[in-house]
């Protein structure tokens, strides 16, 4: 499961990576905070009708939104929903697009250090030499572009805002991906398109509109939703260093569309930040460990860590979802700081 996984977090990575550079191109007609409401409009919507022929085909998962759980998705809808795109939007439009691509691999830092200091993920010492290398990367970016401080300011907020949404999402990533993604798109697009109304900001064309939605399901959607199913298997730092080759998905096709200019200083920015993402994706980590005795629900097979009993008639079918509790276990396997894997060390 790891590998997908893996697959996951870099399709994602890709999706939103180039989502980047073709708002840039939408953002200059656009009023920043209308071109945020869209975009996640387009998510919430697409999402939405996804799950709704899902459900009515009785395919895929149906795990819930617990209780529990509300309040971490309604803080990652605002965080990561609402503040994080209006800021980056805000961003572009005094940024390049290939600098603003390469700046947003400070999401990854922000999220590894919360996850590390805040809610006490393992992050070993390979992790933490990629996100100095990352850091490093911003800084010489910044200094290349002294004439878009601002843009950058917004730009690195936006970051931050998405690290806590990474952050909360994972103590809901045992739900259906494409519910929690649909949810956020749903909340996030009409307040931001109500904050944009009340601005006196004016829609597009219907042309524009169209492909700001498509974009907004693609790049922000399809992508959340492959990100939320890494974040299940992975954890939120490792999730995280993964998605950050998506600032160079967004590089590359800004510099190809737009014809931006690669001066030296984006290069160096490059260099330092890909080593920092390889020392990411380069990590093993295995040692004996336990699992205590849980009660949980999410979308599972049965591999070594689900040998329970069903209470119910079950019909053969994996993946399937339904509450269901583990034993305690103790044993040794290479893993991530997964559902199953959030042991202190």
């Amino acid at each position: 499961m790891g590998r997908h996984a893996i697959l996951h977090a870099l399709l994602s990575a890709a999706l939103f990576g180039a989502s980047t550079p073709l708002a840039k191109m939408l953002v200059q007609d656009v009023n920043p905070l209308m071109l945020a409401g869209l975009l996640y409009a387009g998510s919430g919507v697409g999402l939405a009708l996804w799950h709704l022929l899902r459900r009515a085909s009785e395919s895929g998962a149906t795990s819930r939104v617990t209780k529990a759980d509300r309040p971490w998705l309604a803080a990652a809808v605002v965080s990561g929903g609402i503040a994080g795109p209006a800021l980056l939007m805000y961003g572009l439009q005094r940024t390049d697009a290939s600098a603003a691509s390469l700046l947003l691999n400070l999401e990854a830092v922000f999220t590894a250090l919360l996850a590390w200091v805040v809610f006490r993920e393992n992050v070993d010492r390979r992790v933490a030499l990629g996100m100095l290398a990352i850091v490093a990367g911003g800084a010489v970016l910044s200094s290349g572009h002294l004439a878009f401080p601002l843009g950058a300011a917004f730009i690195a907020a936006a970051c931050l805002c998405w690290a806590l949404d990474n952050n909360f999402t994972r103590r809901v990533s045992g739900g259906d991906a494409v519910m929690l993604a649909a949810l956020k798109g749903l909340v996030a697009g009409p307040v931001n398109l109500t904050l944009a109304w009340s601005q006196g900001a004016q829609f597009p064309g219907l042309g524009t509109i169209a492909a700001i939605l498509a974009l907004g399901l693609a790049g922000y959607g399809v992508s959340l939703v492959l990100f939320i199913v890494a974040l299940r298997h992975l954890g939120t730092a490792r999730t995280s260093a993964y998605f950050s080759v998506a600032p160079f998905f967004g590089a590359a096709l800004a510099l190809l569309l737009l014809g931006e200019p690669a001066g030296p200083a984006f290069w160096v920015a490059a260099a330092l930040m890909a080593a920092g993402v390889w020392l990411h994706v380069s990590e093993r980590h295995v040692h004996e460990h336990v699992h205590e005795p849980l009660l949980h629900e999410h979308e599972h097979v049965h591999d070594e860590h689900h040998r329970h009993r069903h209470d119910a008639a079950w019909d053969g079918r994996e993946p399937h979802s339904h509450a269901h509790r583990h034993s305690a276990l103790r044993h040794r396997h290479p893993h991530y700081p997964d559902l199953h894997h959030r042991h202190t060390h």
